[in-house]
């Protein structure tokens, strides 16, 4: 059986972009021999479409776009994932379906089994769930239809069962010849192997062949890797599809394996394609073709130049080196080095007069006042201002260079570098951030050399090093892995080997500082628990543990 596997990149809201594009690879994969086409989770629409679902006409202008599409088809079938208004008078509004397209029109609708209300998802809030998958006859076949989450019901999941029902179980009850799960499930860093294990499991069980169809590309915060995949009845991979581009093709069920290079690739490799992609994504699906940076001749600006330049090409990139009055001569010279190595447009814009005049204005106010960290701030601040004006003059999005450390324990400036419309490395713990920029010099230096081997500072006074504030990175990281993402207690932590005072100090500058993530641009999500839609922590809150 040849199955046409349609892993494309859709925008969300853009339904007639979106329709154009499921046509041309139906057209494409039928006429290169498939006998069926398989599509992604929500395609008509984009995923995640959150509330656009609530605006009075989007629901009835995507099943309008849903049945232009079916009066496309013909002898192949092509499933379709989109978003069908509930016909009864109770319970959500809407299901989030595949439809069954034949000969012009839809012929069956599936309707996802299980709505996820973990992490970043939020199904629950506008999809009413069906009581079993869909099984349709098809050419001799008894072809069982689920989406998404529907075969995430393992206990490499989570040793806890979530849902009442087991849509693969019901599957391998009605036995089935064929299984096709029509996904968007988001990366983080290891996610392509738990679905592999999944997709494996799910065959297994049901004792046939199954096909895995994820969507690809950014919307907002979330990174669709696709890595659609193919296996047997016994679960050993038949194909493998691209990571992080559309891959539009045939998967023949009888013919040799074929996976593509970057379905399983090294994490580092991963990390970068995720970046690329998601801020290519941002940017251009919001309307940008420009990014601004400033370059601080540290290793995060320097790590998220090196991304905008292979997002958006280097002739988009602008970078902009603002030297204080105690900026080293290192910094700066780093700076104009890696525009140089990266050939973006490079420019210095001195800030010691400004930040001179802000404080000669606040002078008497702050008359008798020890100088602490608000002078410091002043010229984060106005750095903040001046890469604001160049965006809106220059009409380029401004990224904003804060990694997941600092963002964590609060080591930035609001409405200084945190400044931005997307927020690259937000997501990134500082010692990945080095490990990223490793990877990127493998094959040459683009990274200058000196800015991986300094010790990291933000100057804004002399002589300022991360250290004087902060624990090492490496412990760091580790205690913000236990607290952040695993959950674990300052107890939990320092049975574990961690000082307590270090443990302590930086557990309460996490929770001191969740108000201004809460203002941070949106970050692209690169772990498990992110800052951001995933982790939803009141900011006035007084548990302490």
């Amino acid at each position: 059986m040849r199955i046409g596997i349609a892993q494309i990149n859709t925008t969300v809201g853009d339904l007639a972009g979106n329709r154009a594009r499921i046509l041309a690879a139906y057209e494409r994969l039928v006429a290169d021999g498939a006998r069926l086409v398989v599509f992604p989770e929500l395609v008509v629409t984009g995923y995640p479409p959150r509330d656009l679902l609530f605006k009075r006409r989007f629901v009835p202008d995507n099943e309008a776009s849903l049945h232009e599409i079916a009066a496309r088809t013909g002898e192949v079938p092509a499933l379709v994932g989109y978003v069908e208004a509930n016909p009864a008078g109770a319970g959500r509004s809407f299901f989030n379906a595949a439809a069954w397209c034949h000969r012009g029109t839809v012929v069956a609708t599936a309707r996802k089994c299980l709505l996820p209300t973990y992490d970043v998802f939020d199904e629950d809030r506008y999809f009413e769930a069906a009581d079993a998958p869909l099984v349709v006859d098809w050419d001799g076949r008894k072809v069982g239809v689920t989406i998404c989450e529907d075969i995430w019901t393992d206990p490499l999941v989570s040793p806890r069962r979530r849902y009442p029902i087991d849509p693969v179980a019901e599957l391998a009850r009605r036995g089935v010849d064929l299984h096709v799960n029509l996904s968007a499930s988001p990366w983080h860093n290891g996610k392509g192997r738990l679905r592999e294990a999944l997709v494996s499991t799910a065959a297994r069980t049901t004792r046939c062949p199954l096909v895995y169809c994820n969507a690809v590309g950014g919307n907002d915060e979330l990174v669709f890797d696709g890595r659609s995949i193919v296996v047997d009845a016994e679960g050993a991979t038949i194909a493998g599809l691209a990571a992080f581009r559309e891959d539009v093709r045939i998967v023949d069920l009888a013919a040799p394996a074929t996976i593509d290079p970057s379905h399983r690739q090294e994490e580092m490799r991963d990390v970068h394609d995720a970046l690329v992609l998601g801020l290519r994504d941002y940017a251009h699906k919001s309307g940008f073709r420009r990014a601004l940076i400033g370059l601080s001749g540290g290793i995060d600006s320097a790590v998220t130049a090196v991304i905008a330049a292979q997002a958006l090409g280097p002739e988009n990139v602008i970078g902009v080196s603002l030297p204080s009055s105690i900026s080293s001569e290192h910094s700066k010279s780093d700076a104009r080095d890696l525009a140089a190595r990266l050939g973006i447009a490079f420019h210095t814009v001195p800030i010691a007069d400004v930040v001179a005049a802000a404080e000669t204005t606040v002078g008497t106010l702050f008359a008798g006042l020890p100088r602490d960290t608000t002078e410091e701030n002043i010229q984060a601040r106005a750095r903040g201002l001046l890469l604001m004006a160049m965006s809106n003059k220059f009409g380029a999005l401004l990224l904003t260079t804060g990694n997941k450390s600092e963002l964590a324990v609060g080591y930035c400036t609001l409405y200084g570098d945190m400044c931005g419309g997307l927020a690259v490395i937000s997501d990134l713990p500082k010692v990945k951030v080095y490990q990223l920029a490793e990877y990127m010099n493998r094959d040459g230096e683009i990274v200058p050399r000196s800015t991986i081997v300094k010790p990291p500072s933000a100057e804004l006074r002399p002589d300022q090093k991360d250290e004087d504030s902060l624990p090492p990175y490496p412990v760091l990281d580790a205690i913000l892995q236990m607290y952040v993402e695993e959950g674990l207690s300052s107890a939990d932590i320092v049975e574990r080997g961690y000082d307590p005072d270090v443990v302590r100090d930086m557990v309460r500058k996490v929770d001191l500082n969740e108000y201004k993530r809460k203002q941070a641009a949106p970050g692209l999500k690169l772990t498990p628990l992110a800052f951001g839609v995933g982790r939803r922590i009141p900011i006035v809150q007084r548990y302490v543990h």
